[in-house]
């Protein structure tokens, strides 16, 4: 009896434990604590800690200016950091620094466009005690939270379970969820396995405040990725994704294209020399790719392979496999940094393309592909791009087994079309770069 009760005991305390590092972790990532840490430690904590050194202060310099500016440069960059990071496929600390870069350099920039005097020693101290503030809870967090949820059987919460980096705790009934009163709560509602006790039930959790997830939805947050069965049952509500920055989107694509076509001409230059004294042939590769709603277009790359009439045929004749013996040594190079793909800047500043979304295919496999896949042809709906969800997540594709997924990818895109999604996979795309993660 005392080996069973001992048994129960470590159970409980277990158990116990467990509510207490989600309980913890909520507290970390809740907007009020982050909100009130990071003031505390930019605005107040860097005021504190010029006052430590700064035995005379500076006459010209406004300090009331930069106090301002650091509580702006602090809010800004939160609202850009839980945004971005309530976004699948984040992680909060490698989401810190370029949340809070951005926010810095664009109060800085204001300071200087207004020649505004301010603190530059106190404005620098701000933003890297609320790096350093984030690393710290972001670090916590990792340690005492993973993500858990107790899942309702039945339906399309059984296959939930596969996903490994998540807690699953399955709940008997509703008095057995209501024990577990600190966990979100995820069920198929359109389950015809969930009963009328359960539907009471969740109706209640949801008016009491707690969390409640659609199934369906839950595993496309996730995992990134809209399934593919029918147009009509995708949740799309509005198939088109016309938000106030869908129109928007087209201009700074523009101008940020006529910026860095001028910034960039010199490396293009190079680049370009590059690829004409290794091998024949031009510096630069055209194709037609079908583009946005459904037009062909005629696309704009740095030439990465030996010039050579096409000898494949069928259909992965347009994919390039890994180790591909047509690579040259410069094309190696400039695929995996992704430099092949600059001079698609001048398919955007021609309206044909944008910085972000969906990768075109050729006309050749966009054909296909819409003849096998159902509905493939709504990825025509946003403008494609240079760099986009799929690229990040999945890499290049080099099988007909992979399009599936990639167009899971493209959807969940569409479906989250938004200024914060575009901003993460900027962030992701920096990463490639660096890692090469995805070349071919």
């Amino acid at each position: 009896m005392s080996s069973a009760s001992d048994t129960l005991s470590a159970e409980e305390v277990r158990t116990s434990r467990a509510r207490l590092y989600r309980r913890l972790g909520a507290v970390l990532g809740s907007a009020r604590f982050q909100l009130a840490g990071a003031l505390i430690a930019g605005v107040f904590g860097a005021y504190a800690v010029r006052e430590l050194y700064e035995f005379v202060e500076d006459p010209f310099l406004s300090y009331s200016n930069t106090n301002l500016g650091n509580i702006m440069a602090v809010l800004l960059g939160l609202l850009f950091y839980r945004k971005v990071t309530s976004l699948p496929g984040t992680a909060a600390l490698m989401n810190t620094v370029p949340a809070f870069t951005m926010s810095y350099l664009a109060i800085a920039a204001l300071f200087f466009a207004f020649r505004l005097d301010f603190s530059r020693q106190q404005f620098f101290i701000s933003y890297l005690a609320v790096i350093a503030f984030f690393f710290f809870i972001g670090f916590l967090a990792i340690r005492l939270r993973r993500p858990a949820f107790g899942f309702i059987p039945g339906g399309r919460t059984d296959s939930l379970t596969e996903l490994r980096h998540v807690d699953w705790i399955r709940l008997a009934s509703p008095a057995d969820a209501r024990r577990h009163g600190d966990l979100p709560i995820v069920a198929d509602l359109h389950s015809e396995a969930l009963s009328d006790d359960w539907e009471r039930f969740v109706a209640e959790a949801a008016i009491a405040g707690r969390r409640v997830y659609n199934a369906r939805q839950l595993r496309e947050s996730l995992e990134g990725q809209v399934e593919i069965e029918h147009i009509s049952e995708n949740s799309f509500g509005h198939l088109a994704p016309d938000s106030i920055y869908a129109p928007l989107k087209f201009y700074i694509d523009f101008l940020v294209a006529l910026a860095a076509l001028i910034l960039l001409s010199p490396i293009l230059m190079i680049v370009a020399a590059a690829i004409r004294l290794e091998s024949s042939g031009p510096a630069l590769f055209r194709q037609e790719r079908m583009g946005y709603r459904g037009k062909s277009f005629t696309i704009y790359k740095f030439r990465s392979m030996c010039e050579a009439q096409e000898t494949a045929s069928g259909k992965g004749a347009d994919m390039t496999l890994p180790d591909d013996a047509r690579i040259t040594r410069v094309g190696r190079f400039i695929r995996k940094t992704r430099i092949d793909e600059l001079p698609q800047i001048l398919n955007i500043l021609m309206g044909h393309m944008s910085w972000i979304g969906p990768r075109p295919e050729t006309r050749r496999l966009a054909a296909w592909y819409d003849s096998e896949l159902a509905f493939y042809s709504y990825r025509h709906i946003v403008r494609p791009g240079i760099t986009g969800w799929a690229q990040v997540k999945q890499g290049h594709v080099t099988s007909v087994e992979d399009v599936r997924d990639k167009l899971q990818y493209d959807f969940f895109y569409v479906k989250n079309f938004s200024i914060w999604l575009d901003a993460l996979i900027c962030i992701h795309t920096v990463r490639v770069i660096l890692t090469g993660h995805g070349a071919r």
